[in-house]
């Protein structure tokens, strides 16, 4: 396989989270869909965008993982470090995320060396 040809989009991406509250009182949570192979790709939108700074606060983040050989890790200030999906799973799982202000970063650990 040629690795060197393969694409890798967006295997590391920081997002920037405001202090602003992301929503009032009584408002459902705001999606973000997170999307993780079938090749070397991981992206993390909402509303069809691709995320690059989000207001803090309460997410639901649904993740897609397309490839048995990739994961979707978050992590992010004070220690924050969560592996949402684990190497050999394929399927779609559901979260409930409570974003702090800070820069979080959303990878595969498995393929992080590869991105720089």
């Amino acid at each position: 396989m040629a690795r060197k040809t393969l694409i890798f989009a967006s295997l590391l991406v920081a997002i920037a989270v405001t202090a602003t509250a992301a929503f009032g009182k009584g408002a459902s949570a705001p999606t973000l869909n997170g999307t993780v192979g079938p090749g070397y790709t991981i992206t993390l939108k909402q509303n069809g965008k691709v995320v690059k700074n989000l207001k803090a606060g309460k997410y639901t983040l649904v993740i897609a993982d397309k490839a048995s050989i990739h994961s979707f890790s978050l992590d992010g200030p004070h220690g924050y470090a969560k592996d949402f999906t684990k190497v050999s799973f394929v399927g779609t799982k559901t979260f409930t995320l409570d974003l702090k202000a800070g820069t979080y970063k959303y990878y595969c650990p498995p393929h992080e060396a590869m991105m720089f």
